[in-house]
Protein backbone atom coordinates (compact mmCIF):
# COMPACT_ATOMS: atom_id res chain seq x y z
CA UNK A 1 0.00 0.00 0.00
CA UNK A 2 1.37 3.56 -0.72
CA UNK A 3 0.77 6.28 1.59
CA UNK A 4 2.10 10.02 -0.04
CA UNK A 5 2.72 12.29 2.90
CA UNK A 6 2.70 16.10 2.39
CA UNK A 7 2.45 19.01 4.27
CA UNK A 8 2.55 23.11 4.19
CA UNK A 9 1.01 23.81 1.17
CA UNK A 10 0.50 27.12 2.14
CA UNK A 11 -2.24 28.01 -0.81
CA UNK A 12 0.50 27.76 -3.57
CA UNK A 13 -1.39 27.42 -6.60
CA UNK A 14 1.15 25.94 -9.53
CA UNK A 15 2.24 23.63 -6.37
CA UNK A 16 -1.56 22.05 -5.73
CA UNK A 17 -1.62 21.73 -9.58
CA UNK A 18 1.91 19.66 -9.55
CA UNK A 19 1.33 17.76 -6.78
CA UNK A 20 -2.16 15.82 -8.01
CA UNK A 21 0.39 14.20 -10.46
CA UNK A 22 2.30 12.94 -7.25
CA UNK A 23 -0.15 11.46 -5.52
CA UNK A 24 -2.10 10.13 -8.04
CA UNK A 25 -1.18 6.27 -7.46
CA UNK A 26 -1.52 6.55 -3.87
CA UNK A 27 -4.01 4.64 -2.24
CA UNK A 28 -3.93 6.92 1.36
CA UNK A 29 -3.20 10.59 1.30
CA UNK A 30 -1.75 12.37 4.87
CA UNK A 31 -1.79 16.22 4.88
CA UNK A 32 0.60 17.50 7.70
CA UNK A 33 -1.20 21.21 8.21
CA UNK A 34 -0.54 24.56 6.90
CA UNK A 35 -3.10 24.65 4.30
CA UNK A 36 -6.18 23.00 5.23
CA UNK A 37 -8.18 24.99 2.30
CA UNK A 38 -5.93 23.63 -0.20
CA UNK A 39 -7.44 19.88 0.78
CA UNK A 40 -10.32 19.77 -1.05
CA UNK A 41 -8.49 21.09 -4.55
CA UNK A 42 -5.73 18.84 -3.47
CA UNK A 43 -8.05 15.46 -3.22
CA UNK A 44 -10.89 16.62 -5.94
CA UNK A 45 -9.69 13.60 -8.16
CA UNK A 46 -7.65 11.67 -5.37
CA UNK A 47 -9.55 8.28 -4.68
CA UNK A 48 -7.86 6.77 -1.52
CA UNK A 49 -8.80 7.41 2.05
CA UNK A 50 -7.47 11.23 3.30
CA UNK A 51 -6.17 12.17 6.45
CA UNK A 52 -5.17 15.70 8.03
CA UNK A 53 -4.14 17.65 10.71
CA UNK A 54 -4.14 21.44 11.27
CA UNK A 55 -1.23 23.06 11.04
CA UNK A 56 -0.22 26.55 12.92
CA UNK A 57 -1.21 28.84 9.78
CA UNK A 58 -4.42 26.84 9.59
CA UNK A 59 -7.02 28.77 11.24
CA UNK A 60 -10.87 27.30 10.30
CA UNK A 61 -10.10 24.41 13.02
CA UNK A 62 -11.02 21.80 9.98
CA UNK A 63 -9.08 19.28 11.43
CA UNK A 64 -7.53 18.16 15.01
CA UNK A 65 -4.32 19.18 16.10
CA UNK A 66 -3.11 15.19 16.26
CA UNK A 67 -4.37 12.15 14.86
CA UNK A 68 -3.28 8.31 15.29
CA UNK A 69 -4.26 5.65 12.68
CA UNK A 70 -3.31 2.16 11.83
CA UNK A 71 -2.29 0.92 8.72
CA UNK A 72 -1.60 -2.65 7.77
CA UNK A 73 -0.57 -2.94 11.25
CA UNK A 74 1.95 0.04 11.62
CA UNK A 75 1.01 2.88 13.58
CA UNK A 76 1.00 6.29 12.68
CA UNK A 77 1.46 9.31 14.85
CA UNK A 78 0.99 12.95 13.24
CA UNK A 79 0.89 16.16 13.51
CA UNK A 80 2.24 19.52 12.11
CA UNK A 81 5.20 19.81 14.82
CA UNK A 82 5.12 23.18 15.78
CA UNK A 83 3.90 22.21 19.38
CA UNK A 84 6.71 20.54 19.66
CA UNK A 85 9.80 22.65 18.33
CA UNK A 86 10.72 20.64 15.25
CA UNK A 87 12.66 23.66 14.27
CA UNK A 88 15.43 23.44 17.01
CA UNK A 89 15.30 19.33 17.28
CA UNK A 90 13.75 16.18 16.73
CA UNK A 91 13.91 14.96 20.65
CA UNK A 92 10.07 16.17 21.61
CA UNK A 93 8.85 14.89 18.63
CA UNK A 94 10.48 11.58 19.08
CA UNK A 95 9.21 11.64 22.66
CA UNK A 96 5.67 11.97 22.08
CA UNK A 97 5.71 8.89 18.98
CA UNK A 98 7.55 6.94 21.78
CA UNK A 99 4.31 7.80 24.28
CA UNK A 100 1.97 6.95 21.70
CA UNK A 101 3.40 3.43 20.68
CA UNK A 102 4.23 5.49 17.21
CA UNK A 103 5.96 2.92 14.51
CA UNK A 104 6.07 6.07 12.43
CA UNK A 105 5.78 9.83 13.53
CA UNK A 106 4.92 12.09 10.75
CA UNK A 107 4.79 15.99 10.73
CA UNK A 108 5.70 19.30 8.84
CA UNK A 109 6.45 22.98 9.56
CA UNK A 110 9.73 23.07 8.91
CA UNK A 111 9.67 22.45 5.51
CA UNK A 112 12.41 20.89 5.80
CA UNK A 113 12.31 16.92 4.66
CA UNK A 114 14.17 14.48 7.00
CA UNK A 115 13.86 10.79 7.31
CA UNK A 116 15.36 9.42 10.75
CA UNK A 117 15.14 6.31 12.96
CA UNK A 118 15.89 5.81 16.56
CA UNK A 119 15.32 2.60 18.50
CA UNK A 120 12.03 1.69 16.56
CA UNK A 121 10.48 4.68 15.85
CA UNK A 122 10.63 7.04 12.27
CA UNK A 123 10.67 10.10 11.79
CA UNK A 124 9.60 11.79 8.33
CA UNK A 125 9.01 15.03 7.33
CA UNK A 126 8.19 15.10 3.80
CA UNK A 127 9.12 18.79 3.47
CA UNK A 128 6.79 21.21 2.01
CA UNK A 129 4.97 21.08 -1.28
CA UNK A 130 5.25 24.56 -1.79
CA UNK A 131 7.99 26.41 -0.31
CA UNK A 132 11.62 25.07 -0.32
CA UNK A 133 13.88 26.29 2.33
CA UNK A 134 17.81 27.57 1.05
CA UNK A 135 18.55 24.78 -1.33
CA UNK A 136 16.00 22.27 -0.73
CA UNK A 137 13.51 22.20 -3.29
CA UNK A 138 9.59 21.31 -3.09
CA UNK A 139 9.42 18.10 -1.83
CA UNK A 140 6.82 15.30 -0.50
CA UNK A 141 7.05 11.62 1.32
CA UNK A 142 6.07 8.42 0.65
CA UNK A 143 5.33 5.25 2.86
CA UNK A 144 5.18 2.00 0.81
CA UNK A 145 4.05 -0.53 3.04
CA UNK A 146 4.49 -4.20 1.82
CA UNK A 147 2.88 -6.90 4.01
CA UNK A 148 4.99 -7.82 6.99
CA UNK A 149 8.21 -6.41 5.93
CA UNK A 150 9.89 -3.16 6.93
CA UNK A 151 8.31 0.00 5.70
CA UNK A 152 9.39 1.56 2.35
CA UNK A 153 10.08 5.50 3.08
CA UNK A 154 11.60 8.02 0.76
CA UNK A 155 11.17 11.74 -0.45
CA UNK A 156 10.85 13.00 -3.84
CA UNK A 157 10.99 16.48 -5.82
CA UNK A 158 7.92 17.99 -5.94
Amino acid sequence: MLIAVISDSHGNRNSISKIKKKISNAQVLIFLGDGENDLNEITEEFNGEVYAVRGNCDFNGKYPEEMIIEIQGKKIFMCHGHKYGVKYGYNSMYYRGKEVGADIVLFGHSHLPIIEEYDGVTLMNPGSISHGMGRINKTLGYIDLVDDKEPIIYIKEV
